[in-house]
């Protein structure tokens, strides 16, 4: 039986969360204002793909053997790190002209031309950057249990709570591709993508630093 009162608890705190600007909505602004919206869209889905997996991981019990081992806590941490910092510096290396292709590996003069590599390298962005992100794992050991009544099925429950915290991401995301959408050429004019990667590189490099340090 689904306890509403857990429900409703988990769902006021992953859309506080959902809403909150960070990583995620960094990478989809990003990918979506370079008018690569399929591309945009296959962030949100590895994204979402990543949050599944570790609500699923943590229903049944294994991220919270990760959390309890320090080396495999460490060694996701680093890996995550050392991703996130190198996405960012690349992407800060090509707002300065220095480079002819981006994190995605779609260079400014795909710009505006589709989607150069399609949905299949965003969502693998999506999913990795989510993946690496040991803070993610954190939270959801640390949260999702206190959501999952006595006596009912933590993998049944586990799987309900992580698909509306799935479904809130997935809504928010399409809000952040249309507001990309509509500004559109503003977005992409080359001072614009210029500034977005600076911005963004700089707050995706960032976060990898707080994540090495263990912030």
């Amino acid at each position: 039986m689904i306890d509403l009162s857990a429900l409703w608890g988990f769902t006021l705190i992953v859309a506080l969360l959902t809403v909150t600007p960070g990583l995620d909505t960094a990478l989809i602004l990003r990918t979506a204002a370079l008018g690569h919206r399929r591309s945009a869209w296959g962030v949100v889905l590895g994204i979402q793909a990543g949050t599944l997996t570790w609500g699923l991981l943590t229903s049944v019990g294994v991220t919270a053997l990760l959390t309890a081992s320090q080396v495999a806590y460490t060694i996701v941490r680093w890996a995550g790190a050392a991703y996130l910092v190198w996405m960012g510096v690349r992407m800060i290396w090509t707002a300065r002209g220095g480079s002819a292709s981006g994190p995605d590996g779609t260079g400014s003069g795909d710009v505006g031309h589709g989607d150069a590599r399609g949905p299949r390298s965003g969502f693998q962005r999506g999913l990795l950057t989510n993946l690496l992100n040991p803070k993610v794992g954190a939270f959801y050991v640390a949260v999702l249990p206190q959501f999952i009544p006595a006596g009912t099925s933590h993998l049944a429950m586990g799987a309900l709570l992580t698909g509306v915290h799935v479904l809130l991401g997935i809504l928010w995301s399409s809000l952040l591709i249309g507001f990309a959408r509509v500004l559109g050429n503003r977005l992409r004019r080359q001072s614009t993508r210029r500034l977005l990667d600076r911005i963004a590189g700089t707050a995706i490099a960032a976060f990898g630093f707080r994540v090495a340090l263990g912030d």
